[in-house]
C-alpha cells in the first residue's frame, strides 16, 4: 500500500490536471461550433474570439466547458476519450484488423525485437572489445559516443534512403534504426559492468594462474549482470523509440508509427494520443518482462 497509494495520487492529480487543460485548449473549437449550431456566445463571430484568451471565454461562456471533453475532433482529447479509442481498437476489433492497435503494435514490436537483438549483440561484443583492448577503448568508445549526437529523425531518412536504393526494405531498415539507439545503452552498461570486478578479485585470479577466458567467465561477465540488465531496460525503450521513428518516413500503414502518422494526416488527435499511449504501454511491459527475467537470473547466480 506504501507504493499504491502515491501512484494512485499522482495519477489522479495527472489525470484532474489533464482535464482541466482540455477547457482552455478546445473552447475555441466548441464555441465555434455551438454558434453554427445555433447557440449565443460572448462574443459572437469566430474573428472576434481569435484575439481572445481562452481563459476570458471559458469565464464569459461556462456553458461549453463540458463540450471540452466531448469534441470529436480537439486539440487536446480528454482522457476518457483516449481511453475509449484504446478499448475499441484493442477489445473491440479483431487482432488481425488493420484498425486494430494490437496488430499495428504486433508490427512495430517485431522491429523493436529485431533491432534490439542485434544492438544488444553489438553491443556486448563492442564492450568487451573495449575492456580487453586499449586500442578499441581509445579509438571505438569516443565514436561510440559521438554517434549518440546525431539526431535520429535527421538520421532515419538517410538510412532508409539508402537501404532502398540497394533493395533493403521491410522490417530490416526499421531494426537497424532500433539497433542504432539501443547498442549504446548496452555499449556503456556493459563497460561498466566488466569492469565492476576490484582489484583485488583480479589479483586472486592470478594468483590462480586464470586464463582471460576463465577471468572474463568467472569473475567479469558474472559481475557484469546487473549492469547490463540495467542497460537493457534502457535499451529496449530506445529501441522501441527507434522502430517508431523508423515507420515515419517511409509512409508506413502499419505500425503504431503509421497510426500517428494517418492520425496527423487527417487531424485524428484522439487516434494519435491513443497510439502514443500503447506505445507507452508496450514500452512498459517489455521492461516489465525484462524485470522478471533480471529478478530469476540473479537469483540464480546467487546475486538477488
Amino acid at each position: 500500500m506504501r507504493v499504491i497509494v502515491p501512484v494512485l495520487t499522482v495519477l489522479a492529480v495527472i489525470v484532474a490536471l489533464w482535464y482541466a487543460a482540455c477547457i482552455p485548449m478546445n473552447v475555441k473549437g466548441v464555441l465555434t461550433e455551438a454558434e453554427r449550431a445555433g447557440a449565443e456566445v460572448n462574443p459572437p463571430g469566430a474573428k472576434d474570439r481569435r484575439d481572445l484568451g481562452a481563459f476570458g471565454l471559458v469565464l464569459g461562456n461556462s456553458f461549453a466547458i463540458p463540450a471540452t471533453w466531448e469534441q470529436a475532433r480537439p486539440r487536446l482529447p480528454a482522457p476518457h476519450q483516449v481511453a475509449n479509442e484504446l478499448w475499441n481498437t484493442t477489445v473491440m476489433k479483431k487482432i488481425t484488423s488493420k484498425r486494430s492497435l494490437v496488430y499495428h503494435g504486433w508490427v512495430t514490436l517485431s522491429a523493436t525485437l529485431l533491432g534490439f537483438a542485434i544492438g544488444t549483440g553489438l553491443g556486448i561484443l563492442l564492450a568487451v572489445g573495449i575492456v580487453y583492448s586499449r586500442v578499441m577503448d581509445m579509438s571505438v568508445m569516443p565514436w561510440a559516443i559521438v554517434s549518440q549526437t546525431i539526431p535520429i529523425i535527421a538520421l532515419a531518412p538517410m538510412i532508409i534512403v539508402v537501404l532502398y536504393s540497394i533493395g533493403v526494405q521491410g522490417i530490416i531498415p526499421k531494426a537497424i534504426i532500433s539497433a542504432y539507439l539501443s547498442f549504446f545503452p548496452v555499449v556503456v552498461g556493459m563497460v561498466k559492468g566488466l569492469r565492476s570486478p576490484d582489484a583485488m578479485q583480479l589479483d586472486l585470479l592470478r594468483t590462480y594462474y586464470a586464463s582471460s577466458a576463465q577471468g572474463f567467465w568467472k569473475l567479469r561477465l558474472p559481475s557484469s549482470m546487473p549492469y547490463l540488465f540495467t542497460s537493457l531496460k534502457i535499451g529496449i525503450a530506445a529501441s522501441l523509440v527507434g522502430a517508431i521513428v523508423g515507420e515515419l518516413p517511409t509512409g508506413a500503414v502499419a505500425g503504431l508509427g503509421a497510426r500517428l502518422l494517418a492520425g496527423s494526416y487527417y487531424g485524428q488527435t484522439v487516434q494519435i494520443w491513443s497510439a502514443l499511449f500503447a506505445a507507452a504501454i508496450l514500452a512498459a511491459t517489455l521492461v516489465a518482462i525484462l524485470s522478471v527475467i533480471e529478478q530469476r537470473v540473479l537469483k540464480r547466480m546467487g546475486m538477488a
